[in-house]
């Protein structure tokens, strides 16, 4: 009984850290990644606006070639939806949908993830002018994670893990735009 009652406090206890831990972290992440492209800022936001694209650059369209597409609305445009399906659980179902689009200066969408796990972030794809003929691209993601789920954002570590997944699409656009 003893040794029960001594489990029971440890698990206890365990939880009671773990929900105090969780109230001073933070619930939301960002990540960013850029790149410099040897191409006229216009050239390069008429290729990025449209979602259809991404799936000749983003590291995550390419890790299931089979998985379904579908879409909604007209590329380019604000409420443009592109859905995925894959049973890869890397990869899932999904959405994404355009939400905002500035002419020549950004375009962002929201992201749905529906399986493996139920998730949500905003992706946003940002042109700067850098110089003649250059542009600067910034691939951004924010998320957020719930109390108290957003302890295992100490584990997770967003920034890298999805940042070297952003770095590689962004140096797959620039190969694909400097050809």
């Amino acid at each position: 009984m003893e040794t029960l009652t001594t489990i029971l406090i440890g698990v206890a206890s365990f939880f009671v850290l773990w929900l105090g831990l969780a109230l001073l972290m933070k619930t939301e992440y960002t990540v960013s990644r850029s790149v410099i492209i040897q191409k006229p800022l216009e050239s390069v936001f008429s290729y990025l606006k449209l979602l259809k694209n991404q799936d000749n650059f983003s590291v995550w369209a390419k890790m299931d070639p089979n998985m379904t597409k579908t879409y909604k609305g007209t590329d380019g445009q604000v409420g443009f939806v592109s859905a995925w399906y894959s049973p890869m659980k890397n990869v899932g179902t999904g959405e994404q949908e355009i939400l905002e689009i500035e002419e020549n200066v950004k375009v962002v969408s929201e992201l749905r993830f529906l399986k493996p796990f139920k998730a949500e972030a905003t992706a946003q794809m940002i042109v700067k002018n850098s110089g003649d003929s250059q542009t600067k691209v910034y691939w951004q993601f924010h998320g957020k994670m719930k109390y108290p789920f957003n302890l295992l954002l100490v584990f997770l570590r967003m920034d890298k893990k999805i940042g070297g997944d952003l770095a590689m699409g962004l140096h797959n656009l620039k190969e694909i735009l400097e050809k």
